[in-house]
């Protein structure tokens, strides 16, 4: 880290300025910036280019609009950690160290083209340039969360047949102890100071390399990166994006029409997001979108949510837009608002699940700004959303996004009048969004079933007012979502059968004031097991699922039943359950 943060050998450095500065503003309107070369396009006077690459076409676009001085001189990158460190990149500078690290990929980890690469890194800075470099060397892009464990890591490297993994000395030893039987796995590299036997250092062969790197030709329907998301059966889909439904898709995306696009950011201008790097909002909200409007991408390096140092750094930072989940803005209206004055706070973006419509009330009450909810899910991003200027209907998560025929639908794809209740759909025949994910990969059903007539259907229920507001009713399966983190059933459950109390168990979503809803665990113990502590059980149960699968996933709600209750066929009536812990019956 020390290395990246000094970088001697970069001769145009920005010059650290107290946190407190304000941004330049700028006399005109960037005429020639890279989102205006596109409006031809959007007009549909041009066609969408057949080749597309977010490194060459936008970041090393906004390089040289940069070297040319027709932009704001503020970073494009600006990260902290709370400790005193801090990193500040333009992005000329961002362009000659997303080559060095390109080269790394390239020469020293012998990757080429198409290969895939799994990167399970903190919010740290080389997340965001081994991102870029694999854009340049046409790597594809898995991201993963810092918290999870071997047995999801060796889930990922084998369904994915990685070729590479790039992760902290943290997560090194659990990868070690999965990479024997993930044959296809050439390379580990890990960001660290130390060394480890096995692994390549990546401070130590970035800091030697070259810059001299020519980005790789891509066509816009060529993958770029890849999530695994949850679902209610099975384990974790791999859902695949191209260059053109993560990276060209905000270009197409109007701006001044009467539903906006739901980020509106200029190159004078600062958004922070503290998804975590795992999640595609932070793809799209730290990377892809403000980047091409030139915006400054704004990082504090949270080890975990800490309302209080994040009042303070809106504080001391111009940072004008705020994106987070529900979870975070519930935290922070438990705080004594009234000490803190924001800098240059002017939007404020809730996404991942619904918030509370008293939430939103008790932030505007305080700090006099609205929270503009988004919806949206892995497969295509932002569905819908509350543009700047849009109205605010407390419970609604706004209007269709631009691109998106949004609608709700019935069993049979027939489109509901407004009002009525039915499944959240979005318009994919007879031409597929440029949004939209290629497929779950390697998972033709999977895809064939996301397919209803005319539509690709997202699961979630929903309705639709007179005006075209949408609001968000629950899941049509079993998926969890805890403070913005989709949790299936399947994989806690599969956690908890493999502890030896456990003879059955039925996880479903509870209610939770902080974080909108938690994982409950019904579990049916073992006849031969002892079970007089079921507190100090519940605890046991708690840790083995931390240590089986991702900690975000356990049971923070354990309930001993003697039996589940099931169809005749034996099926486990999860809605039952599911709908006690919520009141409904």
């Amino acid at each position: 880290m020390k290395l990246l943060l000094k970088l001697q050998n970069l001769k145009f450095l920005w010059t650290l300025k107290p946190p407190n500065r304000t941004f330049h503003g700028h006399p005109r309107l960037l005429s020639s910036d890279v989102y205006s070369q596109y409006e031809s396009i959007r007009q549909g006077k041009q066609e969408i280019p057949k080749y597309f690459n977010f490194a060459s076409d936008v970041l090393d676009k906004w390089s040289e609009i940069e070297k040319a001085g027709k932009r704001p001189p503020n970073p494009a990158f600006w990260w902290v950690n709370g400790e005193g460190e801090e990193v500040k990149w333009s992005f000329e500078e961002l362009e000659f160290l997303s080559r060095k690290v390109a080269n790394v990929l390239t020469k020293e980890c012998g990757l080429q083209k198409g290969d895939r690469l799994i990167l399970i890194l903190p919010r740290i800075p080389e997340w965001w340039l081994v991102k870029v470099a694999c854009m340049r060397a046409g790597i594809v892009i898995i991201p993963g969360t810092s918290q999870l464990s071997a047995k999801d890591i060796l889930y990922r490297l084998q369904a994915s047949k990685a070729a590479c993994i790039v992760t902290t000395d943290k997560l090194a030893p659990a990868v070690d102890s999965v990479a024997s039987q993930c044959q296809l796995l050439k390379t580990k590299l890990m960001v660290s100071k130390g060394s480890r036997e096995g692994w390549l250092n990546f401070t130590e062969l970035y800091q030697n390399q070259s810059a001299d790197h020519s980005c790789i030709k891509t066509r816009i329907q060529d993958p770029m990166m890849i999530f695994f998301t949850s679902g209610t059966t099975g384990s974790p889909k791999m859902t695949q994006h191209s260059q053109g439904s993560l990276g060209f898709r905000p270009l197409l995306s109007e701006r001044y029409e009467r539903v906006k696009y739901w980020l509106d950011l200029t190159p004078s201008q600062m958004i922070w997001n503290t998804a975590d790097t795992g999640w595609i909002l932070t793809s799209i909200a730290s990377f892809f979108d403000p980047w091409v409007f030139g915006s400054c991408v704004f990082i504090h390096n949270l080890p975990q949510t800490d309302s209080e140092v994040i009042l303070n750094t809106l504080c001391r930072f111009p940072i004008d837009a705020l994106v987070g989940a529900p979870t975070l803005f519930r935290m922070l209206v438990q705080n004594d608002l009234s000490k803190y004055k924001f800098m240059s706070l002017k939007y404020c973006i809730s996404g991942g699940e619904p918030l509370n419509p008293e939430v939103m009330e008790q932030w505007k009450s305080y700090t006099g700004l609205d929270i503009h909810e988004v919806y949206g899910q892995t497969e295509m991003g932002v569905i819908c959303s509350i543009s700047k200027g849009m109205k605010i209907k407390p419970g609604s998560m706004g209007k269709a996004a631009p691109l998106y025929d949004v609608q709700i639908v019935d069993k049979n794809a027939n489109i509901l009048p407004p009002g009525q209740q039915g499944e959240i759909a979005i318009r994919s025949k007879p031409i597929r969004p440029l949004g939209f994910f290629s497929e779950y990969l390697d998972n033709p059903k999977k895809t064939a079933e996301s397919e209803r007539g005319d539509f690709y259907v997202t699961g979630d229920r929903g309705t639709m007012d007179e005006e075209g507001y949408f609001q968000f009713i629950g899941r049509d399966d079993d998926i969890i979502i805890s403070s913005g983190y989709r949790i299936g059933p399947f994989e806690v459950e599969s956690a908890l059968i493999e502890h030896p109390a456990v003879v059955e168990t039925a996880v479903v979503s509870s209610p939770d004031p902080l974080r909108g809803e938690v994982v409950k665990a019904f579990v049916v113990l073992s006849p031969t097991f002892p079970s007089t502590d079921l507190k100090s059980l519940t605890h046991d149960l708690q840790d083995h699922v931390k240590k089986t699968t991702a900690p975000y996933k356990y049971p923070r709600k354990v309930e001993f039943v003697k039996e589940l209750p099931k169809t005749v066929t034996g099926k486990i009536k999860r809605n039952e359950l599911r709908d006690k812990e919520w009141g409904r019956i």
